[in-house]
């Protein structure tokens, strides 16, 4: 499963119930002060990422200035205000001020993304119509209309909220994400000095781009961020928004920066804290990990929370301990939004351990929360694929991928496709991985860095030498056993194993117990005359997880034959 990371994560900043400590992260800290609240986020579904924060089985780098804006005039009505005001088709919503990134780089995104995309034949022409409307939507914020970017039709009037904060309590957490985003934009026009409510809206174009697979919401939200901190210097709400939508983008050093200034105006912000224990994790940093983990659960015990602690003691080995406080925080939720994404998380615990059977019934209860919810679709399909359910698995993933054409899921039905072996599969497999480059692409120009997507899909299904500059650029940003395995894997495949030994090492040497990781290390061990290390490493991958991967299991289990028949 890809790198696990947090981008379909409830958003913190919600109620999400009364919560205790897990009482694993040693003494209390100090009774709560007073606080102003959060905005609200809405529900719901950032990785990968098991993620990739890069849950690898997991995805989620350096921080970005804080590019303010002009603070509208006071008076009865500010241009900026006139401005929001304007409804025109085909705009965004991020509030006033020019584009933050040149057209042209969108428009050559959304040319190449749709080339590709039109590659596509027979029964997934879907998968292409798609991804051209994600294209066309990247394209309408590349050729910009109106600048607060409302959509065609937008409800104003009676539809406005009176206040942000009625919006946090209401529309943002009411499930209709694209209700709540048009209640907010019709709010600002009316009261564009809102700092809250700019926050608020940011933290909705982050979930909305998590949610469709939109990059082009990304810069809409960074302006609105831009927007919240212009009018209210420092404000913390905005800060810890740039914080979650730096971790978004993969901007892990980003999102620490602005985690830590967001916690030094309020040190009992849940989505700071979350997005601090995120970017530590994402940047190899686990000790620290370990440490923000233990402070978050003695300040804001939660959800957001609990599930970024259980993440943390996996990757160190713990899954005993991760299993069990997952469970809490599973029989603590009451959110359907919640009770989905914790129960998926449990799947995908149960999946990495080879535990069909359980993960299935982990999926089925996140499914029967939110049947939409797609990182539950992939676990099933992905654990359908293990128990031996080839037909049902593709079909499940020929769901996810019409819906959200990510690169997980999109690798995950290509190596299906490719294991079935029928008449046209092989140029199936083929369409979706051309489908991943051009993702990434169209990822970038919404400044997300997708390096360790391109790095894991192009070592086995496409330019082993991109892969491997692919890989050596996540490597210098950051240092995480997801990195590590990467970087091996692509040297490995660009014929320098030597080289990429002590990477594969490295990435099993925390006791996160991940069979692709383990089956990258037993291929180089072998490919370097450590004939008796990858017999272990292979024996190991297969033990743990035997249905890790279509065709990497295949090619563990063709290695360790040669192996043992060659003692």
């Amino acid at each position: 499963m890809p790198p696990r990371t947090n981008d379909h994560a409830p958003e913190s900043g919600r109620d999400t119930g009364p919560a205790e400590p897990t009482g694993l992260s040693g003494p209390s800290a100090p009774a709560k002060p007073a606080e102003p609240a959060e905005p609200a986020t809405p529900q719901g579904s950032t990785d990968t990422r098991p993620g990739t924060g890069d849950r690898a089985d997991a995805r989620t780098g350096t921080g970005t200035a804080t590019r303010t804006e002009p603070e509208p005039g006071a008076g009865t009505r500010s241009e900026a205000a006139e401005a929001a005001a304007r409804p025109e088709s085909g705009t965004e919503a991020a509030g006033p001020g020019p584009e933050a990134s040149p057209s042209g780089v969108r428009m050559a995104a959304l040319r190449r993304f749709s080339a590709a995309a039109c590659r596509s034949r027979g029964t997934h022409l879907t998968v292409c119509a798609a991804l051209l409307a994600v294209a066309m939507t990247a394209g309408a914020v590349a050729v910009g209309g109106g600048r607060d970017g409302t959509q065609a039709g937008a409800r104003t009037g009676a539809d406005a909220a009176p206040a942000a904060g009625a919006l946090a309590a209401g529309a943002l957490t009411g499930g209709d994400l694209d209700a709540g985003v048009r209640a907010l934009q019709s709010h600002l026009r009316s009261q564009p000095r809102d700092v809250g409510g700019w926050a608020s809206l940011g933290l909705a174009y982050v979930e909305q781009a998590r949610t469709n697979g939109d990059p082009s919401r990304y810069p809409q939200a960074e302006r609105a961020f831009d927007r919240s901190l212009a009018l209210g210097s420092g404000n913390e709400q905005a800060l810890a928004g740039r914080a979650a939508l730096a971790a978004a983008r993969h901007d892990f050093s980003g999102a620490l920066e602005y985690a830590d200034r967001a916690l030094q105006q309020n040190p009992y912000s849940e989505r700071a804290l979350s997005s601090r224990i995120d970017a530590l994790v994402e940047l190899g940093r686990y000790d620290e990990a370990a440490e923000a983990a233990d402070t978050a659960d003695s300040r804001r015990p939660g959800v957001p929370v609990f599930t970024r602690y259980a993440y943390v003691r996996e990757l160190r080995g713990d899954v005993r301990t991760a299993r069990e406080v997952l469970e809490r925080a599973l029989d603590g939720a009451s959110a359907p939004a919640d009770v989905a994404y914790v129960a998926t998380a449990l799947g995908q615990l149960a999946w990495n351990q080879g535990d069909y059977e359980t993960a299935l019934a982990h999926f089925a209860r996140a499914l029967a929360a939110d049947e939409d919810y797609l990182p539950a679709l992939e676990g099933r399909a992905r654990a359908q694929a293990a128990s031996g359910d080839r037909a049902g698995a593709i079909g499940t993933l020929e769901q996810v991928v019409v819906r959200s054409p990510l690169p997980g899921p999109l690798v995950a039905l290509g190596e299906l496709y490719e294991a079935r072996g029928a008449d046209g599969d092989r140029t199936k497999a083929a369409d979706q991985y051309a489908l991943v480059d051009a993702h990434a692409a169209l990822a970038r120009a919404g400044g997300v860095n997708s390096d360790l997507d391109t790095a894991l899909a192009a070592a086995d299904h496409g330019d082993p030498e991109a892969a491997l500059r692919a890989a050596r650029a996540e490597w210098d940003r950051r240092r995480s056993v997801h990195t590590a395995d990467a970087l091996a894997w692509a040297l490995h495949r660009s014929g320098r194993s030597e080289e990429a030994l002590p990477h594969a090492r490295r990435a099993t040497a925390t006791g996160y117990r991940n069979a692709a990781f383990l089956h990258h290390r037993g291929m180089i061990e072998r490919a370097t005359g450590h004939d008796g290390d990858a017999r272990r490493s292979l024996t190991a991958a297969l033990e743990l997880n035997p249905g890790f991967s279509p065709l990497g299991a295949r090619e563990a289990r063709a290695a360790l034959d040669e192996l043992e028949a060659a003692r």
